[in-house]
């Protein structure tokens, strides 16, 4: 049946007489409504340190649009933090976020008939989801992240690896208090100014991750992501961004020729090269999932087996994060591995990669390394594969002790973080156990909560060199140690990891990129045949709804 159509006069009268009053009471005028119009996403609040300056940074962005001659409408959606989520049941709304961000601006998007779109954010799921929405809504976009707060820096000498700290470290302070290493006041002080402003955390970790993976797709302007929050470049950035919109309008670049298969793999390769955070294994395939461009742990493997990890900061070094803007930024970490690029894909500036790497200079090759002398011949991010986990399992290597690249030892249960979290507090974890945290993963958990918390009690308690933890959960990019997460298929689709039980022998092979339950398989099929799905933990509600319609971790947590 031919689909019925609006009248072309009745599609006259409301563009010309219904909506323009409504615009009009706003107090815009005929002269605004000639020029493009131009939404500006913004997630800012007043909730977390990422998101509290965004409306400055909008403010930017909306000079650089008007004195390109086009008209900015602002509107807003949400951004919560990871961090204030960790430990309790918020964090399994933080990856549902994702969806509702990309939902939301898709939702203005289409109301509103932009002509072209700036989106802006900082946070771990927030530039993931905005990305999502400038790939499915699809017309002319740019980005401009929140960047990052300056680290806290602690004069004395107790901690001998650096004197440069972000957040997740606060419990290094806390633990030396406690041991009498430092005073009641210097752990005051560092609670009250280890967050020294606003922006993302100053690490490597899942914010600064993707807002790196927004200049690599192109969808950034070059330089703008690796800047301090309000600095002044920042803000500069932020104009320059409103005014790129004139060029990507007038010539309908949309996010879809920018954030090509090629594109995607450039990305991949400056995640692994800079050892970015594994929650990039599952932002990267949902953002190419709205372009209807598969990406598959296979290729994060295959790419992995050719690029060197040529950055190591925090948490995976002793530096900050300032230190790769310092050194030149993404574009002088692209042309250190710019034999590996594809340099023809285009940028939201209109230049080719090939004419972005060209002005792009290397300042610090301490801290970006030449790609023939790396910090590792291959990628700081493996995938595992066995039949602990045949689907695939993601472990950070850059943040990986060398001593535990081989692992083997007995498996501890437990079957939720909290759980994990107590008894590691009441010491009933032993040197060589293998923690294992399930039913964690997007549908069981449901969510996908991160088992940063149970990573960082792991090193503090000074198990680090020993301890493995082996999740279907995810990780924070602040994680360090051998922690295995996304292990597909999870434990909630029967999975193997839903019948490990206490002892089983766990081994880790990273050279080899293997996990695996060490039984027979007979005995494997045994217990797989015997296990009983448990009952959904939410009836009603935005996590029963995801439960139901989420996918595993290796196809990126995209909902079906």
């Amino acid at each position: 049946m031919k689909k019925a159509e609006v009248p072309q006069f009745v599609k006259d009268q409301l563009e010309n007489v219904v909506i323009p009053p409504l615009i009009y009471g706003m107090g815009y005028t005929e002269e605004d409504l000639k020029r493009p119009r131009i939404g500006i996403a913004n997630t800012w609040n007043e909730l977390n340190p990422g998101h509290v300056h965004l409306n400055k940074i909008a403010e930017k962005v909306r000079e650089g649009i008007r004195s390109a001659g086009m008209t900015p409408f602002e509107f807003s959606t949400i951004g919560p933090c990871d961090g204030i989520a960790q430990g309790h049941e918020g964090m399994r709304f933080i990856l549902p976020t994702r969806e509702i961000i990309a939902a939301s601006i898709e939702i203005m998007a289409k109301v509103n008939r932009f002509d072209g779109m700036v989106m802006i954010g900082t946070c771990d799921k927030i530039v993931p989801g905005i990305l999502m929405a400038a790939a499915r809504i699809n017309i002319p976009t740019a980005i401009i992240t929140g960047g990052y707060h300056l680290p806290y820096c602690f004069p004395g000498k107790i901690f001998d690896e650096t004197e440069e700290f972000a957040h997740y470290e606060i419990g290094k302070f806390y633990f030396a208090w406690q041991r009498g290493e430092i005073p009641e006041e210097e752990f005051q002080k560092a609670l009250h100014g280890i967050v020294t402003g606003p922006g993302a955390c100053p690490m490597l970790g899942t914010a600064v991750t993707m807002q790196c993976m927004c200049e690599a797709l192109g969808m950034a302007l070059p330089y703008s992501g690796l800047l301090p929050g309000l600095s002044k470049e920042k803000l500069e950035y932020a104009r320059k961004t409103g005014e790129a919109l004139k060029y990507l309008v007038e010539n309908n670049v949309t996010p879809s020729k920018i954030m090509t298969k090629e594109a995607f793999e450039n990305a991949i390769r400056v995640l692994l090269a800079i050892g970015g955070s594994t929650n990039g294994y599952l932002h990267l395939p949902a953002i190419a999932h709205e372009l209807d461009i598969k990406i598959e742990l296979d290729l994060f493997d295959k790419l992995s087996e050719t690029t060197p990890q040529i950055v190591a900061l925090k948490p995976n070094g002793p530096r900050a994060i300032q230190a790769l803007d310092e050194a030149g930024g993404i574009p002088a970490v692209m042309k250190s591995i710019s034999s590996l690029l594809h340099l023809d894909v285009i940028n939201v500036s209109g230049k080719t990669l090939r004419e972005i790497l060209k002005d792009a200079q290397i300042k610090d090759k301490e801290i970006i390394r030449p790609i023939d002398n790396p910090f590792s011949p291959d990628g700081g991010l493996v995938v595992l594969k066995g039949n602990l986990a045949p689907d695939g399992a993601i472990v950070k290597k850059a943040g990986t002790p060398p001593n535990m690249f081989k692992y083997r030892g007995p498996a501890k249960i437990f079957e939720y973080e909290e759980e994990a979290i107590q008894n590691l507090f009441q010491g009933k974890v032993k040197p060589g156990e293998c923690v294992i945290i399930r039913y964690e993963g997007p549908k069981g958990g449901p969510g996908m909560r991160e088992m940063a918390v149970p990573g960082h009690i792991i090193q503090l308690l000074g198990l680090g060199e020993s301890c493995a933890l082996i999740t279907d959960g995810r990780y924070s990019g602040s994680t360090y140690g051998l922690c295995v997460g996304h292990v597909s298929p999870e434990a909630a689709e029967g999975g193997p990891l839903a019948i490990v039980k206490d002892g089983d022998i766990i081994e880790v092979d990273i050279p080899n990129k293997t996990i695996r339950l060490d039984l027979p398989d007979e005995e494997i099929k045994k217990r797989l045949a015997q296990w009983k799905p448990p009952e959904p933990k939410y009836k009603k509600g935005l996590l029963a709804w995801y439960s139901k319609f989420v996918t595993s971790a290796d196809k990126g947590a995209i909902l079906k």
